[in-house]
């Protein structure tokens, strides 16, 4: 086709387009003089009486317009999507211009060369200019239409990665209306080359140039098997740019079957994590849960939604699904049916608070492994009006969970810990705290059954994360709310989490208690930044605003207590934690005392209290 083939060249020209299109704009003002004269003088004379400085003359007015449209930043826009945007701006090169020739030529005392024609020519100029350019976009929509058979969006989208799934993408984001403009890859022997049509204009580098994406409204990356930090750096250039950012599904999700590779998504904020995925010891969790029944407290919440995601993959005989929010075991026990068909699952509406229920389906349902994740975590919330009843169901539903493990002879049970368990200054914190002294009291009194537990920070994408709120705050049009500009936090991926909780399932001894190698802390407010900028928007327009520490809350977190150590184990990205001390004779009478005694929900004497019981609780 004429037409691809031109387009074809056009990219070829993009590096000089500034010049090429200044030298096009130039013949075209030529060519609005010579109309003006013809319009004025007629055909018979047009041509033959003019001054002999003419020529001279339309030189010195080319290089007015083509000051005045470099001023403008006219050669920088693409003919390809001009808009009613450029047509304003040539009109304003045409006023400006027109008239700075004009007043030139007159006091030069030109008199020969016609007053209309220096009053028409900026109008003419005009016309042909604006017919040029809307000529070329009209070819290039069409073209578009019929190669993508849909409507046309005005999406124009550089697209990151020149490999099997940028092409995959461009089939797939063209049939839905977007034009793919170029692609960028830091493979040098990809350079120039055309991938599904498009040219590969270059290395990400490339990105730093302003003038190459005048003509760009989106930037898409396209590595999914990229690792993590070839991803970081793909999103810091992307995000430097200002433009909308979206991506491709990664290998992970692709595997899983939770999306496919031209479905483009918005940028999460653990893909700026730069963490390489896990590597599990898949034939140690395979043994350990291939075949086996398996129960999950908690099985509808973030953690324990992928947990149990992570378990149906390893083909248990069956998954025991215990949740308290009706909606919640609804929504998992749907995507399970649909992704892992073969699992039988049992569906229960239960609490860990009712000892009885506990038993009742351990003593049905045997499972030879229990994850329990079901807690409150959301700090402020559990801070005062509901810190006892964060104590029942975050210590004593443990306790119970355990005892009931315990009675039917399991053989492991794993709490699911948080890093606000390590020298809380909060009730949540230091109810899981008691919650991990819990599990050192079973290991201890049932031997028959591994307790473990494993401590692990934030969740991205969590119910309650930061992440969450910051995308709907973005959506709104801000501002962002941050606590404190220094405060910083731990954070790794939801699926990240599940699978390192098997792994340290399938590698614990009883009593012990694992931490998650978290990386490096990340400031939060440089994360509401990163995802500002990811959505296209600045702080300029998106403000960020800090509403000082809530009840409770740690500027930063620790994953160890001061007086604790840690031991390697066979997975890089787990440690053990040796923790010191024994229970006293009288805890667990006092944690019971305490869940049973409705005058201790005041948060004064229910925070005096917990104090008693984990001695390293400082309220703040």
């Amino acid at each position: 086709m004429m037409w691809t083939a031109f387009n074809r060249y056009l990219d070829t020209l993009r590096p000089q387009r500034q010049w090429v299109v200044l030298l096009a704009d130039a013949c075209l003002i030529a060519l609005a003089w010579h109309t003006t004269y013809l319009f004025r003088m007629g055909v018979e004379r047009w041509l033959h009486e003019r001054p002999t400085y003419d020529t001279a003359v339309l030189a010195g007015v080319i290089a007015v317009y083509s000051v005045v449209s470099w001023a403008l930043g006219v050669p920088r826009a693409s003919w390809r999507y001009a808009s009613f945007t450029e047509i304003v701006r040539l009109a304003w090169v045409c006023l400006g211009a027109g008239l700075a020739s004009a007043v030139v030529v007159l006091m030069a005392q030109l008199v020969e060369i016609p007053r209309a024609v220096l009053a028409l020519h900026p109008v003419f100029t005009l016309i042909t200019l604006a017919l040029a350019r809307m000529s070329i976009r009209l070819l290039n929509d069409h073209a578009r239409q019929r190669r993508g058979g849909g409507d046309v969006t005005g999406q124009r989208a550089l697209v990151l990665g020149a490999g099997a799934a940028a092409k995959l993408l461009i089939a797939g984001i063209q049939h839905r209306g977007w034009s793919v403009v170029g692609l960028l890859d830091d493979d040098v022997r990809k350079h120039g080359a055309r991938i599904s049509g498009v040219t590969v204009w270059g290395g990400l580098d490339k990105l730093s140039q302003p003038d190459l994406l005048d003509d760009v409204t989106h930037l898409v990356l396209a590595m999914p098997s990229a690792t993590g930090a070839q991803r970081k750096r793909a999103l810091d250039l992307a995000a430097a740019t200002g433009l909308p950012v979206l991506t491709v599904p990664t290998s992970d999700e692709l595997r899983d079957g939770r999306s496919r590779v031209d479905r483009v998504r918005d940028i999460e904020p653990e893909d700026v994590l730069g963490r390489e995925p896990v590597k599990l010891d898949e034939s140690a969790v395979s043994t350990l849960i291939s075949g086996k029944t398996v129960m999950l407290t908690g099985a509808g919440g973030s953690i324990g939604s992928e947990l149990c995601r992570q378990i149906a993959r390893f083909g248990p005989s069956r998954l025991v699904l215990f949740e308290l929010s009706e909606f919640a075991l609804y929504q998992v026990e749907q995507d399970l049916s649909e992704r892992f068909p073969h699992v039988p699952l049992v569906r229960l509406v239960g609490d860990v608070k009712d000892q009885e229920a506990l038993r009742r389906v351990m003593g049905q349902y045997q499972p030879d492994l229990v994850f329990h994740a079901a807690a409150y975590k959301h700090v402020p919330l559990m801070e005062d009006e509901n810190a006892w009843i964060a104590l029942r169901n975050n210590t004593l539903g443990t306790y119970q969970v355990a005892q009931a493990a315990a009675e039917q002879g399991v053989q492991r049970f794993v709490l699911i810990s948080t890093d606000k368990a390590v020298n809380p200054t909060n009730v949540m914190g230091a109810t899981k705290r008691a919650a991990e002294m819990v599990v050192s009291h079973w290991a201890a009194k049932a031997p028959g059954t591994r307790f473990m537990a494993v401590r692990f920070g934030n969740v991205l994408g969590s119910s309650g994360s930061v992440i969450p709120k910051f995308k709907e705050q973005i959506a709104k049009g801000g501002p962002v709310t941050v606590t404190h500009p220094d405060i910083t936090r731990y954070f790794m991926t939801i699926p990240e989490a599940a699978q390192l909780v098997l792994q340290a399932a399938a590698l614990a001894e009883t009593g012990q208690v694992f931490v998650m190698d978290m990386g490096q802390a990340v400031r939060i407010a440089d994360l509401a930044r990163e995802l500002i900028r990811l959505m296209g928007h600045n702080e300029a327009d998106i403000p960020i605003v800090f509403s000082g520490l809530r009840p409770g809350e740690k500027l930063y977190e620790e994953l160890l207590a001061d007086a604790d150590t840690t031991l390697p184990t066979p997975h890089p990205r787990l440690r053990l934690a040796q923790l010191r001390g024994e229970l006293p004779a009288d805890w667990i009478e006092r944690l019971m005392a305490l869940a049973a005694d409705e005058g201790a929900a005041a948060p004064t004497v229910l925070r005096a209290r917990l104090h008693d019981l984990v001695p390293e609780y400082a309220p703040r």
